[in-house]
């Protein structure tokens, strides 16, 4: 996979929300404007302009792409990181299928997110 994209309200003020809190950095830009950044294991996220559709409320069950999961070496660590950084979490950790530990927190714009160590 190249990467996921996400399309925003504020395209710059979400971009610098994922570099801020989730080390992302900005790979490249253009004037539409529509971000590419990339993540410190090297994978990249497009960020573009959404096209003013109503945001339909989503969890984990509703039909299409869920959430972006995050895999982090220490998971303790990488909880306490984000409580460090305001993210708004949902719910508490639970046990990831497979075995391990997930944990369900949401970007700026409501887009489900996931640090997950297995």
């Amino acid at each position: 996979m190249d990467h996921p994209a996400i399309a925003a309200e504020d395209v710059a003020k979400l971009a610098k929300w994922y570099c801020d809190v989730l080390g992302y950095k900005i790979f490249a830009a253009t004037d539409q404007p529509v971000y590419i950044i990339e993540a410190p294991d090297g994978t990249y996220m497009e960020i573009m302009p959404q096209d003013g559709s109503p945001r339909p409320q989503r969890d984990t069950g509703t039909p299409g792409l869920s959430h972006l999961a995050f895999r982090v070496a220490d998971f303790d660590l990488a909880e306490r990181t984000l409580e460090e950084r305001h993210v708004s979490w949902v719910g508490a950790a639970f046990e990831a299928a497979g075995g391990g530990r997930i944990r369900n927190f949401f970007d700026p714009e409501g887009n489900l997110l996931q640090i997950v160590q297995r």
